[in-house]
């Protein structure tokens, strides 16, 4: 694979899910449906996904049979096309107005089938699935198209991509085409399926705009070792980011119509005052609420010094942590730490008194101006479940909380599982200028609370209006916005007039904290203005802040060139990319709208969908199968309701299928041989002793039977061989006269330092518990790409950029990062290498002495300042004699300090579960 080109970490990302075809492999091989070709391919141009995902089948079997064709997309997505091809005969989907197609879904219903191809499959995707039936020997080709705009997400765009054949494909093939003007910084990539000698299946590459991956296994790199099962079972992600300049803004234009994305660099964060009101009802019982305070514990830990906080937390009645907002101090933060941690869940769920409580608050701070001059104002709503307490109406929830509020601060809402209304909270929030998240129950809840709040953590302007001269576009999508966060991107597209100037030029107005503005901490090259005009609706603290204004400008002739390549492009993108923003836009504001403004979004959100041909909440696709005209199915486009999705599922019953969601195992605890016994030792001198089985590493303990026949002779137990334990750590030592050194840990207060080297830029942090003997965490961090890696029994947690990825343990992955490649096999080891560093593993040992371990190759390119508990070991090492009384004892002095070494027999984990036993100089420290 060619390296990708090196750039800022993360910068800007994009995110697309493109989701393979998936036939279960089982149900292939016994009714004789083989895919001989499966393709994707997908054009990302300026942001804009058009994905292809095409299958052809073929009926070997002698009698007629069932095909199904499914494939995961986006939530995002909108389907824009749907077809198959049988016997040269092409059978289209046909977009509809639902009202129209509901003749064909109640006839499907009246058959008794679920009336629909789409379902919710998964947190972020929808699954399409069709079936028809296919004579012997011929043939269908399957081809669905769908398109996205990519949303900015903590500064990352992903393209994500479900690998599920389920068979050996001849022809398998993923191409990605990416085309950005602003230009590609850095591009990436990773995989939960992918080996080291897959990866020769892939190639990258990238130059200055343009972007090409392609993947294309052979039979044999397709086929798991020793069986005829496809090793494809999982995701394949492509990030990158794009250069920006310091105006923030990009003007693209093609075929007569435009965007302009804005995301400024180099701004500083407003100061924010910020009330956390934390559901605490009955219902918060158990993980959900250890999983909120774990979170909210690390939230408070990011509050910057120039924020003000306060928590709220409500059951039945809700309570205030303080009577007034607080700065983040060190002292204050502790505080409510403690505060946190001590939430005890009880009753009912009272949300109208919770929400007037937490406005009252910051209410009241302004009255008093108490809040910081300049400072923005937000509450961060996390409930589980719908009121059932005090108001219970929602609707006068919603009323109640929007007069409170008043256009002063913003509300953000988490829902946390499938009992609470998301529509019910998506409407409190988008009232108030807020948005909507639902977090998922899940070992990973902490870390979905931690990056919804990285999402809002960092506002940068407020009041952002776009500007454009009225003789130049129309038919512009919104342009003005409450709020502009780090890490997002404000999106603004529209058409050109027939007599528009050949320069489109565009303002872009907004609003800094007045505290931000000390010398040199804005651009140069932009204006601010001032002093600003009172904001009508706005709190004091919002009238201490300074406007600023970005101007951009675009030759509409040089952009309309830049869009001339069809391999990266399709045909009149940008219309498209301008009419999914728009309906996005208008289905959105149908959910705070009034009935009357209800109405004329909605009517007008449909006139685009059926022009543009995108299944959205609003119109369906109806699909004819052979059988005949009158056996028609719709797909239409999943919602929520009350409390889950409203799920449209098309054929068979599932279970016939594998269900296409995320790869997850978990560990699988093995014997720990935690009995208490001296270590057996080795002969120090001579070949070393033939590895002898022992009863717990042969996995099975001969302790019962010894037992039994104790009880029968009734003489006393005979003693049990100690197991061989493994070290806490195995350290290669190159050029010393012992190679390898174990290191078991005795005492251990706080965290350790395990090792750091200023010239590679690594550092190892751990937490050893030693009643346990084991490490409850270790911590690796790279400066060069920024990159932190946190891993705990449970999971290992990657956070780059301010974003956390989760992975289970024994979960494939295959990560390329530029500086820096992350690989973990099925046994869970865990490997960072590149070609210049010191390679650092990290293991979940299920064997004897069962816990946590960390591995490290290539240590000859440690450097010479390299430091820490384990570090020092690779500084000048001088060993001393063999003792005279016991030569399987010396001592070694490294640093000023001298360590007895004895030589032992233990296990060696480094290659995973049984592990293989060694003679080791062991150290204690």
């Amino acid at each position: 694979m060619k390296p990708s080109a090196p750039g800022r970490p993360w910068g800007l990302a994009q995110v697309l899910f493109l989701l393979l075809a998936a036939l279960h492999t089982a149900a292939a091989q016994k009714n004789g449906i083989n895919i001989y070709s499966l393709s994707v391919d997908s054009k990302v141009s300026s942001r804009f996904a058009h994905t292809v995902v095409t299958s052809r089948v073929v009926n070997r079997a002698s009698v007629m049979q069932e095909a199904t064709f499914q494939v995961e997309l986006p939530k995002r997505a909108f389907i824009t096309n749907f077809s198959m091809v049988i016997g040269g005969v092409t059978y289209p989907g046909n977009i509809k107005e639902k009202a129209a197609a509901q003749e064909q879904y109640s006839a499907a219903v009246a058959r008794g089938e679920s009336a629909g191809l789409v379902k919710a499959s998964g947190r972020k995707t929808e699954q399409f699935q069709v079936s028809v039936s296919v004579a012997p020997a011929a043939k269908v080709t399957f081809e669905l198209v769908y398109e996205e705009l990519l949303k900015r997400y903590l500064g990352a765009y992903e393209l994500l991509l479900k690998v599920q054949p389920q068979q050996l494909v001849k022809h398998l093939q993923m191409d990605i085409h990416i085309f950005e003007p602003q230009g590609i910084s850095f591009l990436e990539t990773e995989s939960t399926f992918m080996t080291n000698e897959l990866a020769d299946a892939l190639t990258v590459s990238q130059n200055k705009t343009k972007a090409h991956i392609q993947f294309k296994p052979t039979l044999s790199q397709q086929m798991s070792p020793g069986q005829q099962d496809t090793v494809l079972d999982g995701n394949f992600i492509v990030r990158y980011d794009v250069h920006r300049t310091v105006s923030g803004g990009s003007i693209q234009i093609e075929s007569g119509y435009f965007v302009h994305y804005f995301a400024p660099e180099g701004l500083p964060t407003i100061p924010k005052n910020v009330i956390f009101v934390i559901d605490k009802s009955g219902s918060m019982r158990g993980r959900k609420i250890e999983q909120t305070q774990e979170a909210l514990i690390k939230i408070l830990d990011d509050l910057s010094p120039n924020d003000q906080f306060n928590l709220v937390s409500f059951s039945g009645e809700a309570a205030q942590w303080k009577p007034l907002l607080v700065p983040a101090s060190a002292e204050n933060v502790n505080q409510a730490r403690s505060y946190a941690d001590s939430i005890q869940t009880q009753g009912g769920t009272n949300i109208n008194d919770a929400m007037l409580l937490a406005v009252q608050l910051l209410d009241s701070a302004n009255q008093k101006e108490l809040l910081p001059e300049g400072s923005v104002s937000l509450i961060i709503l996390l409930t589980d479940g719908d009121p059932t307490m005090g108001e219970t109406n929602p609707a006068r929830i919603q009323k109640n909380v929007k007069e409170a509020i008043d256009g002063q601060y913003s509300l953000f809402c988490l829902g946390f599982g499938f009992d609470v209304s998301l529509a019910f909270l998506e409407k409190l929030a988008l009232d108030n200028g807020g948005l909507t998240r639902r977090i998922y129950e899940d070992s990973d809840s902490t870390l979905q609370l931690q990056d919804f709040y990285q999402e809002v953590a960092n506002p940068l302007l407020t009041a952002v209006t776009f500007e454009y001269p009225s003789n130049a576009v129309e038919e512009v999508s919104r342009d003005n916005f409450r709020l502009l966060f780090k890490g997002s991107e404000i999106v603004v597209a529209g058409k050109l007039r027939d007599q528009s100037p050949d320069v489109l030029s565009a303002k872009v107005r907004g609003q800094l904290g007045r505290s931000d503005l000390s010398s040199g901490s804005v651009p140069a090259m932009l204006a601010l203005e001032g002093p600003s005009l009172p904001l009508p609706g706005l709190g004091p603290s919002f009238q201490h802040m300074q406007n600023i204004t970005f101007q951009t400008e675009s030759r509409v002739a040089e952009q309309e060139n830049e869009f001339q390549n069809p391999k990266y492009i399709f045909h009149s993108f940008m219309e498209r990319l301008w009419a999914y923003l728009t309906i996005q836009q208008l289905l959105e504001q149908m959910i705070s709208a009034s009935d009357a403004e209800k109405q004329a979004l909605e009517t007008r959100a449909l006139s685009l969908s059926l022009h543009y041909s995108f299944v959205t909440p609003l119109t369906s696709m109806v699909v004819t199968k052979p059988e005949g005209k009158e056996w028609s199915e719709v797909a239409e486009k999943p919602v929520e309701t009350k409390n889950k999705h409203k799920n449209f599922y098309l054929g068979g019953p599932l279970s016939r299928f594998r269900t296409a969601g995320d790869r997850r195992s978990r560990i699988t605890a093995g014997p720990s041989g935690k009995t208490p016994s001296d270590l057996g030792r080795a002969r120090p001198q001579g070949p070393l002793s033939p590895p002898h089985p022992h009863p717990l590493m042969a996995g099975k303990s001969l302790l019962p039977d010894m037992l039994l026949e104790s009880a029968k002779t009734a003489s006393p137990p005979a003693a049990v061989p100690a197991a061989i334990q493994a070290p806490a750590v195995i350290l290669m030592l190159p050029r010393q006269s012992v190679a390898r050194l174990c290191v078991d840990i005795k005492h251990s207060q706080g965290p350790m330092n395990l090792l750091s080297d200023p010239d590679q830029g690594i550092e190892v942090t751990a937490q050893y518990e030693t009643e346990k003997a084991r490490f409850s965490w270790i911590e690796v961090t790279f400066k060069n790409p920024q990159l932190q890696v946190r891993a705990i029994p449970e999971h290992v947690v990657v956070t780059r950029n301010r974003r956390n990825f989760a992975y289970k343990w024994k979960e494939t992955l295959f990560s390329v990062i530029p500086g820096v490649k992350l690989t973990m096999d099925k046994a869970g080891l865990l490997l960072f290498s590149s070609p210049d560093r010191v390679t650092i593993g990290l293991l979940p040992w299920d064997g004897p002495g069962e816990g946590l371990r960390l591995l490290l190759r290539d240590t000859h390119r440690f450097s010479s300042r390299v430091g820490g508990t384990l570090g020092q070991f690779y500084q000048d090492v001088l060993w001393g004699p063999p003792a005279a009384a016991d030569d399987s004892k010396r001592m070694l002095r490294v640093q000023g300090l001298e360590y007895s070494a004895t030589r032992l027999l233990k296990l060696d984990y480094q290659e995973g579960s049984p592990g293989t036993e060694i003679s080791c100089w062991s150290v204690e420290l």
